[in-house]
């Protein structure tokens, strides 16, 4: 298979600067979708938040909640279980569906959430590389509309499963708009694009904590925060496919009209470099079964190397994130204004992640972002519960960093496979590292045991990581690679001059 000489894309790319019209447009189509997928992908945060609860025995009308599960008989003046039960909030998810008891189940939410996200990312990342980042962008982003605007009146606790499953496995484009992205921007911006992405899902993800304030009934709160997707029934009339996904899949036309229209848009003259660059440009469709393509890719012993190194930095990320994030409201003081601050902590994150991968490339932020983590979280870990500001400030560090980690790892590993698996190796590495996100979500039970035993287990995945990127190639002075032989060559000298056609 013939590749695209990735130095021409970037050469017409170059033409276009990310404050035009065009670039606002897209950017801002990308990131309304990305946006909704970050409130959409942690809302059971807010909806599944414990309640404190007691029997409903006129014996306990006086007592306090800690009675929870039993109570005692007053003839045989013995411990029996409660078979009805008295909520302080009658009207959240967990005293609807009457989960008194049942914590599991509770958390099961977050957990089926979890696993859905992790099997759909196996599905959804060679999808997007045969039929392309734009369908499943607005397929993915539709589904997760409907799974989530149909929760919202559903009063059977297992449907209210099933659909929060489908959604995680089939409705969540964010691995795929953040692709598409990154693939329609050039290396210089690539770090610009990811800042820009970072800062915006955290504010989405404070609006959301503000939603959830405001709105504290949980299928209205589902309603408000679904509803807003239901416009990517219009992307299929104003989102533009990846340039490099077409040039590499053969559709040479559809890339030139979209270069001629953006041109057009943005008053630019490259119909000659359409001409001699993209029209011109060999790159007949892919016609390699997945399997093959995946034996090629994993014949190579560099690459193979590397995808495990990405699975663990995967593993250690997603754990510390989904780990602070399902922690965060269990501290002391107001849940909604501790989610906003973890996600307020994103925002500088944002800043310092464009200033640093600009100066000092990928790998060495990379590393010190990990073993910061593992030093604020294992200090945290160790500090007396009472010293709320302390123990707050510790875990806010922490997420600062861990942010700063792994939003490096999301476009680290974009860069370090070709571009015909591009999508699905970065959805594989993520998917394989959601265990670690299934596990995190049920930390708040070891919490009950001790309560830093969470932060300790991230200060040491996150140190022992650190560790293993040192041995990782950088790739910041790099095109995109679209064969094994351009992936193979990252972080060599020169690989980011003209990178010949080659058969993978």
């Amino acid at each position: 298979m013939s590749a695209t000489k990735d130095m021409d894309i970037e050469n017409v790319l170059k033409k276009f600067n990310l404050r035009s019209p065009y670039y606002i447009k897209l950017l801002s189509l990308l990131l309304f979708a990305g946006s909704l997928n970050a409130m959409h992908c942690v809302q059971y945060v807010f909806i599944i938040s414990d309640v404190k609860y007691r029997c409903n025995e006129p014996y306990f009308e006086n007592n306090t909640y800690d009675d929870r599960c039993h109570r005692i008989d007053k003839e045989t003046n013995k411990s029996v279980k409660c078979t009805e039960w008295k909520y302080e909030d009658p009207n959240a998810f967990f005293s609807e569906f009457n989960l008194a008891c049942q914590d599991w189940k509770r958390l099961f939410v977050a957990t089926v959430h979890c696993f859905g996200y992790m099997i759909g990312l196996l599905i959804i990342g060679p999808l997007a590389d045969k039929f392309g980042r734009k369908f499943l962008i607005i397929t993915t982003g539709l589904v997760a509309a409907f799974m989530g605007l149909g929760r919202s009146v559903v009063y059977s606790y297992w449907l209210y499963i099933v659909l929060e499953l489908i959604e995680a496995m089939f409705g969540d484009p964010y691995s795929t708009t953040y692709m598409l992205g990154v693939e329609m921007v050039t290396k210089e911006n690539r770090v610009t694009f990811i800042a820009i992405m970072t800062a915006v899902t955290s504010l989405a993800g404070i609006l959301m904590a503000v939603i959830a304030w405001a709105v504290p009934y949980w299928r209205t709160f589902l309603l408000v925060i679904y509803t807003p997707a239901l416009f990517i029934l219009l992307y299929p009339f104003l989102l533009d496919e990846s340039l490099r996904w077409l040039l590499i899949t053969g559709r040479k036309e559809k890339a030139e009209n979209i270069i001629k229209s953006a041109a057009k848009m943005d008053n630019i003259n490259i119909s000659e470099v359409c001409s001699e660059n993209i029209y011109c440009e060999k790159a007949p469709k892919v016609n390699i079964s997945m399997a093959k393509i995946f034996k090629i890719t994993f014949s190579s012993r560099t690459l193979l190397l590397r995808f495990a190194a990405c699975v663990c930095m995967w593993t250690t990320g997603l754990f510390s994130k989904y780990t602070l994030l399902m922690n965060s409201v269990e501290l002391e003081g107001n849940k909604y204004l501790n989610f906003g601050l973890m996600k307020f902590c994103e925002l500088p994150a944002s800043v310092v992640l464009c200033l640093v991968l600009k100066r000092f490339e990928r790998k060495k932020p990379l590393i010190f972002s990990f073993l910061l983590t593992g030093v604020f979280c294992v200090s945290q870990s160790f500090m007396p519960k009472d010293e709320i500001m302390l123990t707050t400030s510790l875990f806010l560090l922490g997420k600062f960093m861990a942010t700063i980690s792994y939003e490096i790892i999301y476009l680290y590993t974009s860069e370090l496979f070709p571009t015909y698996l591009r999508n699905t190796m970065h959805s594989l590495c993520s998917s394989l590292g959601r265990t670690a996100a299934m596990l995190a979500t049920q930390t708040p039970l070891l919490a009950t045991y001790w309560y830093g035993l969470p932060s300790l287990l991230i200060g040491l995945s996150s140190t022992l990581t650190g560790v293993i990127v040192i041995m990782m190639p950088d790739t910041a002075d790099d095109i995109l690679p679209d064969t094994v032989k351009d992936a193979e060559n990252i972080g060599h000298k020169g690989n980011n001059n003209k990178i010949e056609n080659t058969s993978i």
